[in-house]
């Protein structure tokens, strides 16, 4: 008996000898205690959580090398790793965790737009439901501050910028031809539907380094990486008509969309300035799809257009008018691939091809153009921990651009060029901590039209000044080759640059945003050329320059008065240039000083009805008067616009839609056209240049037949 009570009491004291007591305490970086984290030894179930003063103790029987983790919500998970033996009395401090949604981003210069962004100022149907936007996804970027009213253009202006530096790119690859052709006085529109993507980042400036060949603005989209059901979409509309189709198989999907539009029965009863021996008429077709691996997802994007018209304008210089006719294909192919690598390492690449083919007659003028360009990128991008990313990659941009000419003196003149622009970035992403970040990228690019390098460096930072604000800044050297305007009468140039300047402050409550954003820009190397239009015998150089500085303001407020979802946008601009044909530095007749846009959208629950407004106002634009000194010497009157929607939920599926632009009759005047010769009073006479139509009347039924189940078009509302 005495043997056997001997031999427990060993044993005993052999366990209480193996056993360990681990402990310590737990802070952050602020040496405050972290209440409930969780500490254990990985592959046990031996562990504790913090107490209330951040301490923590217990026992284990493990000896040993043995891994000790600790984690809590909205910090980083900390492990160490040594002798079992020498987990006493610790100090641990565990850093915030800079993937919370409270972190800090960088946002100088940046606009989004989708569900999955951390800081969405609009949200992708916006570009639907918005009063002005008619289904464009440029007219909605229209309201956000930074961007100009030229409404008898359609393309994006944006800080002082002229449309052709702002560069829109699909899934990272670029589009070189995004718009649809078209004349003098009549707005032009996005090629690509706005149902196809989920997500878009506008950048008015200071943009990553990845994206080159833009001196203001670049706007991504991105196209749905699976769609979550199968239908049909079809739309009637008082111009035309829309159907769509999606079907998902396994790993694959395939969504098709085709449209058509002919303004001959709205030409029939609303009245138009322009004489239309055939009235505008369009058809496109678009296609997506998607293969899904194991660790990557495969796009292949497509789009074709055809558009033509016919017709006589009014030109104070020609008693019969001026003829103009067009004819237009445009073909577009984008293929991207994107695949996570391990768990450090993601590889993405893509490639466009775009053949743009147009026939313009103007009078006894004849003018064929064909385009063909190409868009190939790789890129990597490295993790190296939460802190610290890192991507680089390379690029190539190719076009050939051909053109002739032909009137009643010259026969089948022949001339453009041939464009390869080689570039390479790489760009870090360094969190601090969540309340500060970097971004700081290089890009180099080699030009072998003009055999010249340029090097552009790019940074960004932020800091987060509250739990709901922080403060951004951003500066970026970029470059752009000269337009196909003027390339393809002389290759004896250089690239052009501007250097961006931005402070942002932004803050972010639930369902309210406020922005304020001013920004500072410098051009310089501009080309300068002597004529009124480029020609064969025009002379050019690189001497213009410029400057565009301003403040932007947004607002934007869905949740403080019920059913109601509501933005404000302001922006004042100061910008002066003297490039193409200015005879002196001047501001430039697509800009405006003042720019405001409010926008509304009411859902009416007795009615299944959402009604909305937007409403926009610029300050007069520049244009030369020649019966006064000066060049740019005057401004014309202010512009105004209310356009009015209503859409009506005739069921879950059908929706009934229409929409009113300019619904008071504005009389809004772009500018002046004066007479070439001044009158018997040594006057020159003028017209005042204005939209086609004062009003734009659009009504559509939109119904959706979903395959699987029931697609609420009163959720997307």
């Amino acid at each position: 008996m005495k043997l056997l009570t001997s031999i427990l009491i060993f044993l005993i004291s052999l366990s209480v000898q193996a056993q360990h007591t681990i402990s310590g305490i737990v802070t952050d970086s602020k040496n405050q205690p972290i209440i409930g984290a969780n500490v254990y030894l990985e592959g046990t179930y031996d562990g504790a959580s913090t107490l209330a003063d951040g301490s923590f103790s217990f026992s284990t029987t493990e000896t040993g090398e043995k891994t000790l983790i600790i984690s809590f919500v909205s910090f980083e998970t900390k492990s160490i790793t040594k002798d079992v033996s020498a987990f006493k009395d610790l100090t641990i401090v565990l850093r915030d965790d800079v993937n919370t949604l409270d972190a800090v981003v960088i946002s100088a210069g940046t606009f989004e737009a989708g569900d999955n962004s951390k800081v969405s100022v609009l949200k992708p149907l916006d570009v639907v439901t918005t009063a002005s936007a008619l289904g464009d996804f440029v007219g909605a970027l229209q309201t956000l501050p930074g961007t100009t009213t030229v409404s008898e253009d359609g393309r994006l202006f944006v800080r002082g910028g002229d449309a052709e530096e702002t560069q829109i790119f699909i899934d990272g690859i670029r589009v070189f031809t995004p718009y649809t052709p078209t004349t003098n006085n009549i707005p032009t529109r996005g090629r690509y539907s706005p149902f196809l993507f989920d997500g878009i980042t506008f950048s008015t400036g200071g943009y990553s380094a990845e994206y080159g060949q833009a001196l203001s603005s670049v706007l991504e989209l991105n196209t749905i990486n699976q769609p979550d059901q199968e239908k049909t979409d079809i739309g009637i509309m008082s111009v035309g008509a829309t159907l769509g189709n999606t079907q998902i198989w396994g790993k694959n999907s395939l969504s098709v969309n085709a449209s058509y539009i002919n303004l001959a029965p709205y030409l029939a009863i609303y009245d138009d300035r322009n004489d239309w021996k055939k009235p505008f008429e369009g058809a496109s077709g678009e296609a997506v799809f998607r293969h899904k691996t194991n660790n990557g997802i495969l796009k292949l994007y497509s789009a074709f257009d055809t558009t033509n018209f016919d017709l006589v304008q009014e030109d104070i210089n020609l008693d019969n008018g001026l003829p103009f006719t067009l004819n237009n294909q445009n073909l577009y192919f984008n293929g991207s691939y994107r695949e996570v690598l391990g768990t450090n390492w993601t590889l993405s690449g893509g490639l466009s091809y775009t053949y743009a083919k147009g026939k313009i007659n103007v009078i006894d003028s004849k003018i064929n153009t064909t385009q063909n360009s190409v868009h190939a990128k790789i890129k990597a991008k490295h993790r190296f921990n939460n802190r610290f990313k890192l991507n680089f990659g390379i690029e190539q941009f190719t076009t050939k651009f051909d053109e002739t000419y032909n009137d009643q003196f010259i026969d089948n003149i022949a001339y453009g060029f041939n464009n390869d622009i080689t570039g390479a970035f790489t760009e870090a992403d360094i969190f601090f901590s969540k309340n500060v970040a970097l971004k700081a990228g290089l890009r180099a690019e080699y030009s072998a039209l003009f055999d010249q390098i340029n090097i552009s460096p790019r940074v960004s930072l932020a800091y987060k000044t509250g739990s709901k604000s922080q403060l951004s800044l951003a500066y970026g050297s970029f470059y752009q080759q000269p337009n196909s305007d003027i390339l393809k009468f002389n290759q004896d140039l250089q690239a052009q640059q501007a250097e961006h300047f931005i402070l942002n402050y932004q803050f972010n409550a639930d369902g309210k945003i406020f922005r304020a954003e001013t920004y500072y820009k410098k051009y310089s190397d501009l080309v300068k050329y002597d004529s009124d239009f480029t020609s064969f015998d025009t002379n050019y150089n690189n001497l213009g320059s410029g400057f565009a500085k301003g403040l932007d303001l947004f607002w934007r407020d869905n949740k403080s008065i019920k059913n109601i979802d509501y933005w404000v946008s302001y922006s004042w601009l100061d910008t002066e240039r003297d490039y193409r044909n200015y005879p002196i530095s001047a501001q430039p007749n697509f800009a405006n000083t003042h720019n405001l846009s409010v926008v509304g959208k009411y859902w009416i629950e007795d009615w299944k009805s959402q009604v909305g407004f937007s409403y926009g106002f610029a300050s007069g634009r520049t244009y030369t008067d020649p019966n006064q000194t000066g060049f740019l010497n005057e401004k014309a009157k202010n512009f105004n616009s209310l356009s009015l929607n209503w859409a009506y939920l005739l069921s879950q599926q059908k929706i009934l839609y229409f929409s009113v632009n300019n619904a008071l009759g504005f009389r809004n005047t772009n500018g002046y056209q004066y007479a070439d010769t001044p009158n018997v009073n040594g006057q020159f006479n003028r017209r005042a240049l204005r939209p086609a139509a004062d009003q734009f009347f659009f009504v559509g039924f939109f119904w959706t037949i979903s395959e699987k189940g029931t697609d609420n078009q009163l959720d997307n509302l």
